[in-house]
């Protein structure tokens, strides 16, 4: 099977003067079959409400955060890391425990 991915931003703080979005919370979950793995992070932003290229906090899309977080964020290394991750699970390397406790 392939790795299937899925971005999702659980969250976005705003500042609620301006109503400029000053961090997005972003998720990426990577799943085959039986097997998964995921990664979490944040992206600051400094809005500048005085800027043609402003969007207020109510008229954000989720695609529009998402693109922030790309601007930012690899979407390539992060799907790479955890398609590694996956095939880690699927063929591990190491082992943990103890001998005697078989």
């Amino acid at each position: 099977m392939a790795v299937t991915y899925d971005w999702t931003i659980p969250t976005c703080e705003h500042d609620i003067a301006t109503g400029g979005i000053n961090v997005v919370h972003w998720r990426c979950t990577g799943v085959d079959g039986d097997h998964s793995a995921s990664s979490y992070g944040t992206v600051g932003l400094t809005p500048d409400p005085s800027s043609p290229d402003f969007t207020p906090y109510a008229d954000v899309t989720e695609a529009q955060a998402q693109g922030w977080v790309w601007d930012s964020v690899s979407q390539a290394d992060t799907e790479s890391a955890l398609a590694a991750n996956i095939e880690n699970q699927k063929n591990p390397t190491e082992a943990s425990g103890n001998p005697w406790a078989a």
